[in-house]
């Protein structure tokens, strides 16, 4: 009952913010923005000009790492994974190509700008995978900062508004076919409203299939956080040596994060059981929801002068990347004859 008092303040501020945020989300003309990022930079304003009391305090941290793991694990149940690698056989050398840019090429990259490993992975995430899911269901294996989340989400969005606009130009521009199209931006594009979005500005053919092409790189998160988990838990292993604490026991849940486990269940879950539309559909709305929640608490307990230090290299960073994926994938759709 303590732990709970402990909790509320800070869940209700977090659950406050997102309801403001999507209600924002609601009155936008086009559907630019999702609440995730309003909600992040909303909490980051309050953080500003009134920092949160201590009392608000664990139940930021608790929204932002339990219910975080929480909304991954509904968002597997919106994920069939036959329909999904059906379109997947037709996109898969596409995000093979694009996913080794964003890792390999990110990399190196973060390397020459002196980046930190988790902030440059997790901007490398955003844009290969998913933009803010990816950001999220990486973020709590490697043990990355508020402030390392809320900067790879401000960059993976700052891009994505500009590849709303230019993609349909480009598009009509190369005489690319609905299914083109769909196969470039749901390949190339990071976080889904973004997608969903650049898709239909183009044709409704072509959103119908970048949704699809979408939901298949979200499939990614899992082998991805798996890789990372491991890598993490190397890096701890190394840090107890060399600080001669001996050698430091192998945790499998942080080897095979729990929260995947449960969002490859809940698709698995959708592929074989006939589970109402509705149903899906209010799961996917709950998870959603606390996703906002997530990145509202996430930006309640991040300064604005915490990514000041970093200065204007990670969105470098984000700005390679995202302009090395959609050449990449361009390049290799033409090698292929899609285009």
């Amino acid at each position: 009952m303590n732990q709970l008092k402990r909790i509320l303040p800070g869940l209700f501020m977090s659950v406050g913010v997102a309801l403001i945020a999507n209600a924002i989300e609601g009155m936008l003309p086009i559907h630019l923005i999702g609440g995730a990022v309003i909600a992040m930079f909303l909490g980051m304003l309050i953080n500003h000009f009134a920092r949160p009391a201590a009392s608000i305090k664990p139940g930021l941290t608790f929204t932002s790492k339990k219910v975080l793991k929480f909304a991954i694990i509904l968002l597997g149940l919106s994920l069939n994974i036959k329909t999904i690698l059906t379109v997947g056989r037709m996109s898969l050398t596409v995000m093979i190509f694009t996913l080794l840019t964003c890792f390999g090429g990110g990399y190196f990259i973060g390397r020459a700008l002196g980046l930190n490993w988790k902030l440059s992975n997790l901007i490398s995430a955003g844009t290969g995978i998913c933009g803010g899911s990816a950001i999220a269901a990486i973020a709590p294996t490697i043990d990355a900062d508020d402030a390392d989340i809320a900067y790879a989400m401000s960059a993976t969005f700052l891009f994505d508004m500009a590849m709303i606009v230019l993609f349909p130009i480009m598009g009509r521009a190369l005489g690319m076919t609905d299914q083109a199209f769909g196969i470039w931006a749901g390949t190339a594009v990071n976080d889904t409203s973004s997608v969903v979005a650049t898709g239909y500005a183009f044709s409704e053919g072509a959103g119908d299939f970048a949704t699809m092409v979408k939901l298949t790189r979200t499939l990614a998160i899992i082998p991805t956080v798996v890789v990372f988990a491991l890598i993490n838990l190397r890096l701890k292993q190394r840090e107890a040596a060399a600080a001669g604490d001996g050698k430091l026991n192998v945790n499998l849940g942080k080897l095979f994060p729990w929260f995947i486990l449960g969002f490859l269940g809940m698709a698995l879950i959708a592929s074989i059981l006939p589970i109402p539309a509705e149903v899906v559909s209010a799961t996917k709305r709950l998870s959603k929801f606390l996703m906002v929640c997530a990145l509202a608490a996430i930006g309640l307990n991040t300064s604005f002068a915490s990514l000041k230090k970093s200065g204007p290299r990670p969105m470098l960073h984000g700005f390679i990347i995202s302009a090395l994926v959609v050449i990449v994938a361009l390049l290799v759709e033409m090698a292929m004859g899609i285009v």
